[in-house]
């Protein structure tokens, strides 16, 4: 018995070692692989495995940068399982409750998995070096270790953000907190409030966002009151911003399109107001696409929701003519502001995607105005911090078109304010000819 708990505990790690060498290799996100890789692991240890891999790619620079200083040269790039290996070790000595001796003993167990005997000395005294010298360890980490960060991304959070640039770090290197939103059809946020108290969770509600709760600890979705029969969905409170702040903007009974609509909460909180008469939601990723349509089946709205599949800009492969009233462009983004929710997209973003990104958001404006009846309002928002994809695309957008105004400043949410991600929101009115 004691055999099989060692061997369980040595593949755990083998398991989340092999997922991040996918995830370094770009073979595809921590939403894509984890899954996948969880399947090879005991199901009591899926968890495990979740929070492992999550917490090494949020402090994926500070462990290469810890690494380094004990290595006495570079490993070639064919021993990066090596490598990524005595990472793993340093973030569980640094990072967990991990008793310190099974850390480096089950670490060093790994090696055999990687059929490289000559790496055991090595990862056994790393991991012991890590232990003795750990105060000089930190004093040396540069200043994308000490954040954390890739450079890039720390230079451009310094020039966007020269006084909040640190908080923001900080902020990003945090677990977000499990985020609810009510559904107003259903019943009153003390209700439900009260619903979560008797199931032994307690939750906080957020300024200003009248149907949001935070619930003091993260639960499985299955433990939540009434969340199959549509009675709360999970939603950070900044995504929660959007619906109402449109609906402050447009008439009740207008007519709304949710341009990249995928997952859908903005969708389903927009439908589960009541406010507007005609809903379509459109999205190109097919896959995507459909969480959009099972969240909105959850909560019985599929009849509300129109679900279109296309390209948001190119419109006359799916619109038929007649304008909307509101729009809400989602639009593609770094992701920047939700990274303490996706921490991989410190390892798989890159500066260079930037301009690329606001290019694509650039083309969805210009094509989606069009759609826009005059006097109705688009609500611009990405989940970024970055002013390239923000306040400067708006302002671009609005000089170079004629009948674009703001309607009032637009809000850029930090991570971490107010419980929330990082989010940006701008409304543009289409002006009466």
């Amino acid at each position: 018995m004691t055999q099989k708990i060692a061997d369980s505990a040595t593949n755990l790690r083998y398991q989340c070692l092999q997922l991040m060498l996918r995830l370094q290799s770009n073979s595809g996100s921590l939403t894509r692989l984890l899954p996948e890789a969880q399947l090879r692991v005991a199901e009591g240890e899926q968890a495990q495995l979740q929070a492992w891999s999550f917490g090494w790619c949020r402090w994926a620079h500070q462990l290469e940068g810890l690494v380094d200083q004990l290595l006495d040269k570079p490993l070639k790039a064919k021993d990066k399982d090596v490598y990524l290996l005595m990472q793993l070790g340093v973030f569980q000595l640094m990072h967990t409750p991990t008793a310190s001796h099974a850390a480096v003993d089950e670490t060093v167990k790994v090696v055999k998995r990687l059929k490289k005997p000559w790496a055991r000395g090595l990862v056994n005294a790393v991991l012991r070096n890590y232990q003795r010298q750990l105060e000089s360890l930190q004093s040396g980490l540069v200043e994308t270790g000490l954040h954390s960060h890739p450079q890039w991304l720390i230079s451009q959070f310094q020039r966007d953000w020269p006084d909040q640039w640190e908080a923001i770090c900080a902020a990003n290197n945090l677990q977000a907190p499990m985020c609810l939103r009510v559904n107003q059809q259903r019943g009153s946020l003390e209700d439900y409030q009260q619903r979560l108290s008797a199931d032994g969770m307690s939750a906080t509600t957020l300024p200003q966002l009248p149907w949001a709760l935070v619930l003091d600890a993260p639960v499985p979705v299955s433990r939540l009151p009434g969340f199959e029969a549509g009675d709360v969905s999970v939603q950070d409170g900044a995504a929660q911003s959007a619906a109402q702040m449109l609906a402050k903007h447009v008439p009740k009974g207008s007519r709304l399109l949710d341009a990249c609509a995928a997952p859908g909460g903005k969708t389903a909180y927009a439908a589960e107001s009541g406010w507007y008469s005609q809903m379509s939601a459109i999205d190109f990723d097919e896959t995507r696409l459909s969480s959009v349509a099972s969240a909105l089946k959850r909560l019985a709205l599929e009849s509300v929701v129109e679900v279109l599949h296309g390209d948001a800009s190119q419109p006359d492969a799916w619109w038929d003519g007649n304008n909307f009233d509101a729009i809400l462009l989602d639009a593609p983004c770094s992701g920047t502001g939700v990274i303490r929710r996706h921490p991989d997209i410190k390892l798989l973003r890159r500066d260079t995607d930037i301009a690329t990104l606001a290019q694509t958001q650039a083309e969805l404006l210009d094509a989606l105005w069009q759609t826009l009846n005059p006097g109705g309002v688009l609500l611009y928002a990405t989940c970024s911090i970055l002013k390239a994809e923000n306040e400067h695309q708006v302002d671009a957008f609005i000089k170079r078109t004629d009948d674009a105004c703001a309607l009032e400043g637009a809000r850029q949410i930090f991570p971490g304010e107010q419980s929330m991600d990082g989010f940006f929101y701008a409304a543009l009115q289409k002006r009466n000819a």
